[in-house]
């Protein structure tokens, strides 16, 4: 049975707790309060992308307190929203502690994630964003090439995935997943990853934000949408990426593996 926490904290908002993990972060008041540091970055790609305040329709993968659908709702008011969350419980309890705004779009299917997306009609979307777990962990069938191609077939000519991908020091599992996102797109595409500048360093186990588009990014205009928000972040994207990645082998449905989970608490830095 899933167990759902609530923990308030002293600027107005309250952090979602499924089974000991948290999920998100909610300011039902502010929803352009965001606290998550790569949920930041999720938003600063719509914002370059997608300028606004346009609606957009927007497919989640993973929606917990649905922290992402509710700016999305505050910035670009009617955007019609897809929430793929299979855990029906969470669902109920985040809907009656934390209700969603008068007049949303936004709909939750309690689907996984996988056959949610395949089931998606060709170019449906403006923007994908992947942020599902379990257990701590991104699902294996998430983050292999078939599932890439499923995203950037439903994506529009203009759309763009964003996709939280975890990983520890080195990498590994990460150059596997953007090798596997890369060959989904294929070479035209625009593939850049976003990141606070301790994990890009390689100093600790951290978020990673990939994004991928059908067309070429305005990686400029990412980078200071990037640094529009409070934690030091980097971008990196060409000969700079593929140096850091530059060893990953595509992630495959018979062969993918979940992230790695993250260490415990006062175990992060590893240098």
């Amino acid at each position: 049975m899933t167990e759902v926490e609530f923990v308030p904290d002293e600027h107005g908002g309250v952090t979602v707790m499924r089974d000991g993990h948290p999920q998100s972060h909610v300011d039902i008041d502010d929803p352009d309060h965001l606290v998550f540091e790569y949920v930041q970055h999720m938003a600063a790609v719509l914002d370059t992308v997608f300028p606004g305040p346009d609606p957009i329709g927007v497919t989640h993968v993973g929606g917990a307190g649905l922290s992402l659908p509710r700016w999305v709702q505050a910035t670009r008011p009617g955007s019609p929203q897809i929430v793929l969350e299979p855990d029906e419980v969470l669902t109920a309890a985040v809907r009656k502690e934390l209700p969603l705004p008068r007049g949303h779009r936004i709909r939750v299917r309690p689907q996984l994630g996988r056959p949610g997306v395949e089931a998606l009609k060709d170019a449906s979307a403006h923007a994908v964003v992947v942020d599902a777990f379990d257990e701590g962990r991104v699902p294996a069938d998430l983050q292999t090439t078939e599932f890439f191609g499923h995203v950037a077939r439903v994506l529009r000519p203009d759309g763009v995935l964003v996709m939280n991908s975890p990983d520890e020091p080195g990498w590994r599992h990460l150059s596997d997943v953007h090798a596997g996102l890369s060959a989904a797109f294929g070479p035209a595409a625009s593939v850049a990853l976003i990141a606070m500048r301790d994990v890009l360093k390689g100093r600790r186990y951290g978020n990673a934000v990939l994004v991928a588009a059908h067309r070429p990014l305005d990686l400029d205009e990412v980078r200071r949408q990037v640094a529009r928000w409070p934690f030091p972040s980097g971008v990196l994207a060409g000969p700079a990426l593929a140096k850091r990645t530059t060893a990953g082998r595509p992630l495959t449905d018979g062969e993918s593996r979940p992230s790695p989970a993250a260490p415990e608490p006062g175990q992060w830095r590893v240098r």
